[in-house]
């Protein structure tokens, strides 16, 4: 059981942590990874979703060329908000299986905005913070101190046989 759900996200991958406890001769607590997602929608290339527009993008003769709007970004945002809206299931699964009090967001702020639309839709009772950092592609412990560092999660304190100095004293 963890009091924190931890949720890294980025368009195309999220990455869910718990803050687990641990025995004082192993430190902790330890941030875990339990899961990852991936949106497979941001990872296609735009090739790969729209049709090529032969013909209508070509100047004719007595003329110049005819803007056209095919919707991309549109697209890419609904894209988006669907993968936030996944996102946020799996945070829900964990926060209930964990029976966490703390969930814990961090993502660049467009995908936070939808994260936050995400969350708002899901009616949590819990406790949200937030940070505006894209931690995606950090080791765990990178993670854990980013975060730590923010305020955000508690210090993780060293494991027992790191707490002594080299001559053997207590630090």
């Amino acid at each position: 059981m963890s009091d924190f759900c931890v949720v890294v996200a980025d368009s195309a991958r999220a990455r869910l942590f718990t803050l687990e406890e641990s025995g004082v001769a192993e430190g902790g607590p330890n941030l875990v990874e339990i899961s990852s997602l991936a949106n497979a929608a941001a990872e296609a290339q735009d090739n790969e979703i729209f049709a090529a527009k032969r013909g209508r993008n070509t100047a004719p003769a007595e003329g110049g060329i005819h803007a056209y709007d095919d919707h991309r970004e549109d697209h890419n945002q609904e894209n988006e908000r669907r993968f936030a809206k996944d996102v946020i299931a799996a945070a829900v699964q964990t926060l209930q299986r964990e029976k966490a009090g703390v969930l814990v967001l961090a993502a660049n702020p467009r995908m936070m905005g939808y994260l936050r639309e995400a969350r708002d839709a899901a009616s949590l009772d819990v406790r949200v913070k937030e940070v505006h950092k894209d931690l995606t592609k950090l080791s765990v412990h990178e993670v854990h101190r980013h975060l730590t560092a923010d305020g955000l999660l508690p210090q993780r304190e060293p494991a027992e046989s790191q707490r002594y100095t080299p001559s053997g004293q207590p630090q």
